[in-house]
C-alpha cells in the first residue's frame, strides 16, 4: 500500500493567507524604507559635493562654483538636474574650459518627480579661497522633497561662513527642520 505525502488544499490556502497578510503589512514599511534611503543618499551625496567645492576652493586658492550647468556651461536654477563643481576663476558662474577652468566633480540628476531647490532663485553656490561663500546672499537651504512624501523632506543649510549643516529630525513630530526650527519644504 502506498502512502501519499504532501499538503492538503486547506493547509496550502491557510499558508497562502498568512503569507499574503505578512506581505500586506510589510510592503508599506518597505516603501517607507526605500524613500528614506533615497532621500538620505541624495542629501549625503549633495553634502559631500558641497564639501568638495569648499575644500577645493581652499586648496586651489581659487573660487569654486557648485551648480547645475546648461548646455552652454552656464549655471541655471534647475537643481533637479546634474550638478557640477568647477573652478570658476572669474566668478561668473559659467564653466569656461578655454580659461583653464577645471571640472572637479559632478552628481547625477535626482529621481524624476522629486524636488531639489537651493533657496528659491539661486543659480549657484560659489566658495572663495578662504572657504567662505563668495558673494552676498548665497547662504540658503538646499531642500530635498521626495514626491508624495512631504514628511520625509530633508535639507542642508549653507551658512555665510561656508559651513554646511544637514537638517535634523524634530523630536516631537520627526520631521526635518532648519537650524531656525522651520520645517524643510519645497515651493
Amino acid at each position: 500500500m502506498s502512502k501519499f505525502v504532501g499538503f492538503t488544499i486547506i493547509e496550502t490556502l491557510v499558508s497562502l493567507a498568512i503569507l499574503l497578510s505578512l506581505i500586506a503589512i510589510g510592503v508599506p514599511s518597505l516603501n517607507n524604507f526605500i524613500v528614506y534611503t533615497r532621500v538620505d543618499n541624495e542629501i549625503f551625496t549633495l553634502h559631500r559635493l558641497i564639501l568638495i567645492a569648499r575644500n577645493t576652493a581652499i586648496s586651489a586658492n581659487s573660487k569654486v562654483t557648485l551648480c547645475p550647468l546648461d548646455s552652454n556651461g552656464q549655471c541655471k536654477n534647475s537643481w533637479h538636474k546634474e550638478l557640477s563643481v568647477f573652478i570658476d576663476i572669474n566668478n561668473n558662474k559659467i564653466y569656461e574650459p578655454s580659461l583653464d577652468e577645471q571640472l572637479i566633480a559632478h552628481k547625477d540628476a535626482i529621481k524624476v518627480g522629486d524636488k531639489l531647490q537651493y533657496g528659491k532663485t539661486r543659480v549657484g553656490l560659489t566658495y572663495a579661497a578662504t572657504g567662505h561663500l563668495a558673494g552676498w546672499g548665497q547662504n540658503a537651504t538646499f531642500s530635498y522633497c521626495p514626491k508624495g512624501h512631504n514628511d520625509k523632506n530633508r535639507g542642508i543649510v549653507v551658512a555665510t561662513s561656508g559651513r554646511a549643516y544637514v537638517s535634523a529630525a524634530n523630536k516631537t513630530n520627526q520631521k526635518n527642520i532648519r537650524r531656525t526650527g522651520a520645517l524643510i519644504k519645497c515651493t
